[in-house]
Parts: C-alpha cells; sequence; structure tokens
C-alpha cells in the first residue's frame, strides 16, 4: 500500500483506506441496484407513485441535515464504535452500552435479511442460464465468500466492494441514458414529469414511500466505522458521508425520474401493477430501451449488488463486536485482532456462524427466502438504525451544549434536532404498523420482531451497568478517541 499501518497489538489496520474505498464501503450496504430493481419498483406501486422522485430529494436533505451533525461530531470523536462511540461521549456509558447492542442487532438483521434475499434472487437468475441450486446453497455460498473477506484485511474488502459498486451504477446509468437520449415515452409526455407536482407527491401512501427511500440510504452512516482504518479520517470520513448521501440521493431522484419517463407518467402504475413481479420493472426497461446482452448481466449484477451489501454489513458487525469486545462489553476475545491482517476476526467469525445458523433454521422449516426471511428480519435493522439516528442526533446535540466553545448553532443544534425529530417518527410508525409492513400481522411476530431493538438496548444497557460497577476506569474511557 505504501502507507504506514502504524499498528500495535488489537489494533485495526491504519492508514488502509482512502476517500475512494471508504465512500464505496458504505455506498455499497445502500445496494443501489437492488434499490432500483426491488424497492423502487414497489415504492411506485404502494407508495405515491410519481412522487416518489421528489420524496428521495426530502430523504435527501434529510440525511444531509442529519449528517451535518454527525460530521461535527466526528471531528472530536475518533472510533470504529461510531454510533456508540458518539453515544457514549454525548450521553454516557449505559446510553452507549444500548447503542452498541442496538447496533449487533440492526445490523445483524440486516445480514440476515439479506442472504435470504440473495439466495431467492441467485436461484432465478442462475437457473436461467440452466445452473440449478436450491436457494439456500447461494445463500450458503455467499456466507463463505463474504465471511473470508471479512476475516482477511480490510483493504481486500475494499478493492471488492469499489469494482462492484462501480459497476452497478454503470449498468444503472446506461438505462438511464438510453431513456434520456431516446426521450422517454414519447407518446405519453416522455421527459415531462413534474417532479414536483404537489398531488402526486402526496397521492397514494407518502408515508410507505418514505421507508423505501429511506432503506436506499441505510447504510451512508457508517462511514465512521472506518475513523480508525481510514487515512487522515478528519479530511476523509467527513467527505466520504457527505459524498455517499449525495451519490446515493442523487443517483435515485435522476434514475427513478427517468424510471416514469420509460412508460410515461400516466402509465407507470398500469404497467408495474400488470407484471408478475414489480421487481421485473427495471429489466423491462432495460430491454425496452438498451436490449441485447444488458437485462441478463444486469441480472448477474442485482446478484452481486446483494453480496457487496452482505459484505459491508458483515464488515460494520465485526468492527462494533470488536469495539464492544475492546472495551469491556463483549467478552475480551471480541476485542483483539488478526496478527497478520489486523482484522477484527473473531466478531468476523462468530457472524458467519450466526448466519449459518439462521440460514439452517429457515432453509430447515421450508420458509420462503425473500417473503419470510428477508422481509421479516429486514425491517428490524432498519427500525434498528432509526433508533441509533434518533439517539446520535440527540448525543451531538448534548455533546456540543456541554462542550460550550464557538459551534454553529445550525449544525450542531437545529439541524441534529429537526433531522432527529424526523427519524423518531419513523421509528414510532415502524414500530407500531411493523405487522402491516412484513406481512405478520395478527401473529406473534409482529411484535416479538420489534420488540427484539427494545430488547437489544436493554440488554447493552446493562452491560455497561455491569461494567460500570465491575471497570470504573473502563467504563470512563468508553467511546474515546483511538485514532
Amino acid at each position: 500500500m505504501g502507507h504506514d499501518t502504524g499498528n500495535g497489538a488489537n489494533q485495526l489496520r491504519r492508514n488502509s483506506l482512502g476517500l475512494l474505498a471508504v465512500t464505496f464501503m458504505v455506498i455499497s450496504a445502500a445496494a443501489p441496484l437492488t434499490g432500483v430493481a426491488g424497492a423502487v419498483p414497489i415504492a411506485f406501486l404502494i407508495g405515491n407513485g410519481t412522487g416518489v422522485p421528489a420524496t428521495f430529494l426530502f430523504m435527501t436533505l434529510v440525511m444531509l441535515a442529519f449528517a451535518v451533525g454527525y460530521v461535527a461530531m466526528s471531528r472530536h470523536v475518533k472510533n470504529a464504535g461510531a454510533f456508540y462511540a458518539y453515544a457514549a461521549r454525548g450521553l454516557g456509558g449505559r446510553w452507549a452500552g444500548a447503542t452498541a447492542f442496538t447496533a449487533l442487532a440492526a445490523y445483524n438483521a440486516m445480514q440476515f435479511g439479506l442472504i435470504g434475499l440473495l439466495g431467492g434472487i441467485s436461484a432465478g437468475v442462475f437457473g436461467s442460464f440452466g445452473i440449478i441450486l436450491p436457494w439456500w446453497a447461494w445463500s450458503l455460498i455467499a456466507i463463505l465468500l463474504v465471511g473470508i473477506l471479512g476475516y482477511r484485511q480490510v483493504d481486500l474488502s475494499a478493492k471488492v466492494l469499489i469494482v462492484l459498486v462501480a459497476l452497478e451504477y454503470l449498468i444503472v446509468l446506461i438505462v438511464d441514458f438510453a431513456i434520456l437520449a431516446q426521450g422517454g415515452a414519447a407518446d405519453a409526455g416522455g421527459l415531462s414529469v413534474n417532479l414536483f407536482d404537489a398531488n402526486a407527491i402526496f397521492s397514494g401512501s407518502l408515508t410507505a414511500a418514505i421507508l423505501f427511500c429511506l432503506g436506499s440510504f441505510i447504510g451512508f452512516e457508517a462511514t465512521t466505522i472506518y475513523a480508525e482504518e481510514a487515512r487522515d479520517p478528519d479530511r476523509t470520513i467527513p467527505r466520504a458521508t457527505y459524498l455517499s448521501v449525495l451519490m446515493i440521493g442523487l443517483f435515485f431522484v435522476f434514475t427513478t425520474w427517468l424510471m416514469i419517463a420509460g412508460v410515461g407518467a400516466e402509465n407507470l402504475i398500469p404497467t408495474i401493477g400488470g407484471l408478475a413481479d414489480p421487481t421485473e420493472y427495471f429489466f423491462m426497461l432495460a430491454d425496452m430501451y438498451v436490449g441485447g446482452p444488458v437485462p441478463p448481466i444486469a441480472g448477474i449484477l442485482l446478484v452481486s449488488s446483494l453480496f457487496a451489501a452482505l459484505s459491508a454489513f458483515h464488515n460494520y458487525i465485526a468492527r462494533y463486536s470488536y469495539v464492544a469486545g475492546r472495551e469491556g462489553l463483549l467478552p475480551a476475545a471480541f476485542g483483539r485482532t488478526h496478527d497478520t491482517h489486523s482484522s477484527p476476526h473473531v466478531g468476523s467469525v462468530v457472524q458467519s456462524l450466526g448466519a449459518l445458523v439462521v440460514l439452517a433454521v429457515f432453509a430447515g422449516l421450508g420458509l420462503d427466502p425473500v417473503l419470510n426471511m428477508f422481509t421479516w428480519i429486514s425491517q428490524v435493522g432498519t427500525l434498528g438504525v432509526l433508533g441509533m439516528m434518533v439517539v446520535t442526533s440527540l448525543a451531538v446535540i448534548v455533546f456540543f451544549r456541554r462542550q460550550g466553545g464557538e459551534a454553529p448553532v445550525m449544525s450542531t443544534l437545529v439541524l441534529p434536532a429537526v433531522s432527529g425529530a424526523i427519524m423518531a417518527a419513523l421509528f414510532l410508525y415502524i414500530f407500531a404498523n411493523f405487522g402491516d409492513l412484513t406481512g405478520t400481522a395478527g401473529g406473534g411476530l409482529s411484535w416479538i420482531l420489534p420488540g427484539l431493538i427494545p430488547v437489544a438496548a436493554l440488554v447493552g444497557w446493562l452491560a455497561a451497568v455491569r461494567l460500570e460497577k465491575a471497570d470504573p476506569a473502563g467504563f470512563a474511557r468508553m467511546g474515546e478517541n483511538r485514532a
């Protein structure tokens, strides 16, 4: 690499990630192609239809508002614990413990859900090429490959993810510019889609559209997880945070506008509703406007998109486990790094074993990888991330109020308060309507699954209380700078 790692015992690999690596590693969790092919058509159908591009623009502004306070605090807190470290420095060790365990529950839920989705989609994509395997076999292969990458040094994962995410963007932009060049559906209004039509924005279910749009941003918040491994973190982490929000947000605004123009605003809902599977819509547009090998290539890249997201969340989980072990919330073994790779290998191995257990349960019970494994579990992850963003917004406000000085009020109070209030409202909505959103209404899972987040937070709170009694000095050091 040509950089001094400066590693000591049980430290992450220093100076190993530049701006591009950090940015693409967090964007990979947002899985751009998965969002375009999977979430966007459903947002059109059950959300607010042609109001989706404006909804993405709104969520981009909300995420930027959150990022302002997040970045302001990143200059004072450099710790791979990210949300955990912010909670520790702003709200104290008990809140930090609750946040750390919430992160482990949320990111594991995202990981487990995506494992099911990857298996289901891979079985269909590769089955069309004559490669027939059960869905769980594809999920198993993904778990093993992700585990190998996570066990080794982080710059190897970064190189793989940069390539995969770049290919995702490329295939979608090829279709986008083909629609743009041909003027969209000329007989149905073409490119003349009014992105700011209030009637469209508030039609249908705006809340459902917001939730689907929000899911496309999940992962950008993890830039600070790499604070101990980034080169010049004072510059790299803030730039990567803003860059990832803008790359995700503007990409989806641009792409959803053209996905509407591709068939015309009036034909959008009838066209998607007439498909056997709404997720076929993007591939239909690819065939209409580009054709040739692009649609099957897009199918393969959809699988690689999910693989990239799995690898990103695996890295998040391994690093949160490492920090929790290093700072006394989990057994000390989790806080050790590999002698050669400087990777948080214990957390990586434990996460892989957990994924194998969950896969065995769902496959053994004959449950559907998409409708059950993905839909049920992934919303738990969304709920947890929202909760952590609310806590982090509060931590930013409290931290800078205690610091005093001349911190700008807009970036350390107003914007964190606004974004935190919006996140809190979304958290409460998902929690209260979890059954309807996941198809588990009327059963025990409608309260058991969302209940995992407050339970995880309580366990983390109690772990912090135990640490405070057993090691007061260690408790006082929670969230301290490590870079």
